[in-house]
């Protein structure tokens, strides 16, 4: 079962009015949500495909906010980003000046082929025909969740990243998750 977190925030929010300006305190909930699982399905001929039962459950408490879809900027595949998530990353990237060019050459390279996308009245999600290209999407798919979002990716393009990385998979769990110098390390 998935874990669900809200998360309470609050921002300040300038308002002009009548020549006269505001100030307001507004709290909002950000709900933050980790998938679990790998599945397996097709997409049509129209790049349509349906999500599982099970990942459908765990992404329900935020279904109805919609969902942005993008290249991945390691792998030929596509990231499905619920909006919340995208919302907490765009946060982050905004912060970057934009005076700098090396920031400016990240975010339109991050944000190239962004598309909002949502699930039709049938729970199918539409992958535009540009992202079905870049990932090499033509009927065979998988669905991996990748923490808080999930990648969306050819089968066999899927199975030989997997098998390319199988090899220094317990390297790569020492280095990043295991380093003794590292404070935010999982035991």
């Amino acid at each position: 079962m998935h874990k669900k977190w809200q998360k309470l925030s609050t921002k300040w929010v300038k308002v002009e009015k009548c020549g006269k300006k505001f100030l307001f305190l507004i709290s909002y909930k950000i709900i933050m949500i980790n998938l679990i699982g790998t599945y397996e399905g097709k997409a049509d001929a129209k790049g349509r495909l349906l999500l599982s039962a099970a990942l459908k459950k765990q992404l329900n408490p935020i279904l109805q906010d919609g969902f942005v879809l993008k290249r991945s900027l390691f792998q030929s595949c596509l990231e499905l980003y619920p909006m919340n998530e995208w919302n907490v990353l765009m946060a982050e990237v905004n912060k970057l000046n934009r005076f700098v060019k090396k920031n400016n050459d990240f975010i339109r390279r991050f944000t190239a082929g962004v598309k909002i996308v949502e699930l039709d009245a049938s729970g199918r999600l539409l992958i535009p025909k540009d992202l079905q290209v870049f990932a090499g999407i033509s009927k065979n798919i998988v669905l991996s969740s990748a923490v808080n979002i999930i990648e969306i990716w050819d089968k066999d393009r899927y199975e030989l990243a997997i098998d390319d990385a199988s090899g220094d998979t317990a390297d790569l769990a020492e280095e990043v998750m295991g380093n003794a110098n590292n404070n935010n390390g999982i035991s």
